[in-house]
C-alpha cells in the first residue's frame, strides 16, 4: 500500500486544533502513533505534501524505523493573496521564490509543492474558490524549482490552470478537479502522475456538511476523467490527502474509488504511476 498524497500535520477532523498539537514543539508521540498505524494498515510508501512546522521533516526522519519509505517538499509555497497559507509559505515575486525553493533544497527536501489554483466548492458543482495563478506565471514557477534539480508537484484544479502545468513539464498533479480533453491530453503528453485525491470528495458522501447533489456530481466528474486519462495512456497514482476533514491517516478509500474509476485491471494500472512518482520523488 502506498498514499502519494497526505499530511501528517492534519488529523482529518479540525485542522486548527490538529496543527495547534506542534503550536510548541513537535508532538513525535503523535507522529509515531500514526506511523504504527500506516505500518499495521500495510502501508510502506508515503508522500506527505508539505507543512511550514517541520512535522512532515520529522516524520521523515522516524519513518524508517517503521518499514516506510517517506517524502516530503518541506513547506509548500503560494503566491501571497492566494490559496495555501493554512500550512504553506508565501511569496509575491519570482526572486522570493526562487530563494525559498533554494532555501527549501539545501533543508533537505524531496520535491517542490506549489499551489496554484483554489480548492473545490463543495457545495456548487463545478466552481472553484478562487481561480489560478495566471498560465505565465505558473509556467516560470515550474520552470525554476525544476532548475534546482527537483521534481514539482502543484496542487492544482481547473483546465487552464493544470494545463499551463504539464506544458511546462510538471511531475505531478494533485486533485485536479474540472479538467477537460485539452488538460487530459497535456499531462498525458507531458508524463505527468495525476493523484486525483478522491477520497476528499468520496469521503463527504453522506456526512451532511456540503450540498448533497453536488458532492454526488462532482465526485461522478472525477471518476470519470480518471477513467478517461487512464484510457488515454495517461499514469495514475493513488493519493488520499490523509489529514483532510473526513480523509484518516491509513485509509484506503482511495484504492476503492480509483477501482470503481478504472476497473478490475486498477492494481496494473496504478503500478505504473505508483512507479513514476517513486522514481521522481
Amino acid at each position: 500500500m502506498v498514499d502519494c498524497h497526505m499530511h501528517m500535520v492534519l488529523d482529518g477532523e479540525y485542522w486548527k486544533a490538529a496543527i495547534a498539537r506542534h503550536s510548541c514543539e513537535i508532538d513525535t508521540a503523535w507522529i509515531r502513533r500514526v506511523l504504527e498505524h500506516y505500518r499495521q494498515a500495510g502501508f510502506t510508501y508515503l508522500r506527505d505534501c508539505g507543512d511550514r512546522w517541520g512535522v512532515g521533516k520529522t516524520a521523515r526522519v522516524l519513518a524508517p524505523e517503521y518499514g516506510i519509505t517517506y517524502r516530503t517538499p518541506l513547506a509548500s509555497f503560494y503566491h501571497k493573496g492566494h490559496y495555501g497559507g493554512i500550512i504553506g509559505k508565501p511569496f509575491e515575486t519570482f526572486g522570493e521564490f526562487a530563494a525559498l525553493v533554494r532555501k527549501n533544497r539545501e533543508d533537505g527536501a524531496d520535491f517542490i509543492k506549489i499551489m496554484i489554483s483554489g480548492l473545490m466548492d463543495f457545495d456548487h458543482y463545478c466552481v472553484l474558490t478562487e481561480a489560478g495563478l495566471p498560465p505565465a506565471e505558473i509556467k516560470e514557477l515550474i520552470h525554476i524549482a525544476h532548475s534546482e534539480g527537483l521534481a514539482v508537484s502543484v496542487h492544482g484544479n481547473g483546465t487552464e490552470n493544470v494545463r499551463a502545468a504539464a506544458e511546462a513539464g510538471v511531475d505531478s498533479v494533485e486533485h485536479g478537479a474540472y479538467l477537460n480533453e485539452e488538460a487530459l491530453w497535456a499531462m498525458k503528453e507531458a508524463g505527468t502522475v495525476w493523484v486525483p485525491t478522491l477520497s476528499t470528495i468520496g469521503n463527504l458522501r453522506g456526512k451532511g456538511r456540503f450540498s448533497e447533489p453536488d458532492v454526488i456530481k462532482i465526485l461522478a466528474s472525477a471518476l470519470e476523467n480518471v477513467a478517461r486519462f487512464s484510457k488515454m495512456g495517461g499514469l495514475v497514482a493513488p493519493g488520499t490527502d490523509a489529514g483532510a476533514w473526513q480523509v484518516p491517516h491509513g485509509s484506503k478509500t482511495e484504492y476503492t474509488l480509483l477501482q470503481e474509476a478504472l476497473g478490475d485491471s486498477y492494481a496494473d494500472l496504478l503500478s505504473r504511476g505508483i512507479q513514476r512518482i517513486q522514481e521522481k520523488f
